[in-house]
């Protein structure tokens, strides 16, 4: 069973920074290709960003292009999001997750994920 636990939201002002993190366990982290999601209020889950097993390949959301960096630890079996500029449009819970999948790449559609985190709540105020 994979497990998925974020961590590091919280409340910023507007052009500020956060960086949140999601450690995996009971499985093998290098197996799995990462990635974030944010829901909104009033809104559909969206993609934000994913990064493939090697760490080699990472891809971002026109929104957060230039201002988010994804990235992977494999020793730390952990996925980080580091949150730069931020905008109150960034507002949203932010959902770590996980697929398992032969291939070396970064997937966007969420229904192909299997396992996610519960999420952690980032607001950010004008």
């Amino acid at each position: 069973q994979v497990h998925l636990v974020e961590s590091g939201g919280g409340l910023v002002q507007a052009g500020g920074s956060l960086r949140l993190s999601c450690l995996l366990s009971g499985r093998v982290f290098r197996d799995y290709g990462m990635a974030w999601f944010r829901q909104a209020i009033g809104k559909e889950r969206e993609f934000v960003s994913g990064i493939n097993r090697s760490g080699r390949g990472a891809d971002y959301s026109i929104s957060v292009k230039g201002r988010f960096t994804i990235s992977r630890d494999d020793a730390m079996m952990s996925v980080f999001l580091q949150m730069n500029a931020l905008k109150p449009d960034d507002t949203a819970v932010y959902y770590c997750a996980a697929r398992l999948g032969p291939e070396d790449a970064v997937v966007l559609q969420p229904d192909l994920y299997a396992h996610w985190g519960h999420g952690t709540q980032v607001t950010v105020s004008s």
